[in-house]
């Protein structure tokens, strides 16, 4: 009895946990708008030239690296609440710098600023590790498909504010560009609140806690075995969960972050730009649910699969389709976004899995780091590519770099078989 009561507290506090997560994700959404919509104009606009409009993108990575770090290690000693309040406040006040730089017109102050406001989309992606800490394994997926999902609602609303956001902040005087900026410092800084506050019991404490208890309860050599085994790290599981989700995350930092600025040389206005990214970032976080279900139905190997060829349909619509082409740039863009929803909830089922409570948020924290950096990587060099050759050429490395995502998952799972 006393374990059916335990039990039955823990799945409501997971269900707690998830409530608190989702409003999170939800103001959280707003403010990762804010990067991927008018970052790359942004810098185009105060540096004058293309060459450099994906270095906002690359430092927001990269920033995202170094907080993804952060983040990781004090939710493994402190939990889930202190690092994601810390990692959303950080952000918001990311996004006041770049106000800051746009209205003072520094582009030191813009760059540093990058950074700061890095740490709000890292922590955006390890919020979906809080909703699995209580969740039963046959529904971690799930779990973190539902802290996803919410996500949609903030993250499709900012692209598609760009307009109101910049007369909002033309109203005071500043560039409209900053406009986006103004809202996710809110959004973040409201975000961290909200996980502060309610976050209470946090929930990896929580799991953690009952791990040890059970560990201590269970007399049994069976059940010791168990226990040894379960607090082994699986290697060939992280490899192949951090695989897929840094090579997902180059392909899609890559191409998203050029495609506000080739579509303003084929003549597209911001109320464009807004709907394209709008549709692109739904399509990232809406699939969360149905992504989840198929992880958990036919694992993360099957989906990892789907993620490289929907990233290689989308790299050759991007490469090939028309630019003035409003059609063909969003079923791009879509294709884009469902292949890193595929890509990251499948890579993080596998990291969950494979990588026991004893080191399973710093573990996740690093993971995080190498796919920042990848993100940066994608960010800072597509720029570079365009400059020097074209959007087409960026979109075929894409698309390139995706398909090998299958063989080299196959390869890891054989070698390490």
């Amino acid at each position: 009895m006393e374990y059916v009561n335990e039990s039955k507290k823990q799945r409501q506090l997971h269900a707690k946990t998830l409530k608190v997560v989702i409003l999170s994700q939800i103001l959280a959404g707003a403010g990762l708008a804010a990067g991927v919509t008018v970052g790359a104009l942004l810098a185009q606009d105060m540096l004058g030239t293309d060459r450099y409009a994906g270095v906002p993108s690359g430092l927001i990575t990269l920033g995202s690296a170094a907080a993804a770090y952060g983040v990781g290690r004090l939710s493994q000693r402190w939990g889930r609440r202190p690092g994601l309040a810390i990692g959303f406040m950080t952000g918001g006040l990311g996004a006041i710098g770049v106000v800051l730089s746009v209205l003072f017109n520094s582009v030191p102050l813009l760059f540093l600023s990058m950074l700061l406001y890095g740490a709000g989309t890292t922590t955006n992606l390890q919020a979906r590790y809080a909703g699995t800490d209580l969740a039963l394994p046959t529904h971690r997926a799930k779990a973190i498909s539902m802290a996803m999902v919410f996500t949609t609602l903030g993250a499709v609303a900012g692209p598609n504010l760009v307009t109101l956001t910049g007369k909002f902040a033309a109203s005071f005087g500043a560039p409209p560009l900053s406009g986006p900026f103004m809202l996710a410092a809110v959004a973040y800084l409201i975000a961290g609140l909200v996980l502060f506050v309610f976050l209470r019991p946090d929930p990896f404490l929580v799991a953690r806690a009952v791990a040890e208890k059970q560990r201590i309860e269970s007399i049994t050599k069976d059940a010791e075995r168990s226990r040894t085994h379960e607090n082994v790290a699986n290697k060939k599981g992280i490899i192949i969960g951090a695989t897929v989700m840094v090579l997902t995350q180059i392909v899609m930092v890559a191409i998203m972050t050029m495609t506000p600025v080739h579509m303003q040389h084929h003549g597209h206005g911001l109320g464009a730009v807004g709907i394209v990214i709008g549709i692109h970032v739904a399509a990232m976080y809406l699939p969360s649910l149905i992504t989840g279900v198929l992880v958990d139905k036919f694992g993360h190997i099957a989906m990892s699969y789907a993620a490289g060829f929907t990233l290689l349909l989308s790299g050759l619509l991007a490469a090939f389709g028309p630019g003035d082409s409003m059609v063909m740039l969003i079923l791009a863009l879509a294709l884009l976004g469902l292949g890193w929803n595929f890509g990251l909830i499948s890579g993080t089922a596998a990291i969950v899995h494979a990588t026991p409570l004893q080191i399973r948020a710093k573990t996740q924290g690093t993971i995080d780091v190498l796919i920042a950096l990848g993100g940066a990587s994608g960010g800072a060099l597509s720029g570079m590519v365009v400059e020097q050759s074209s959007y087409t050429t960026l979109s075929l490395a894409g698309a390139f770099l995706s398909l090998l995502l299958i063989p080299v998952v196959l390869w890891v799972r054989k070698k390490k078989g």
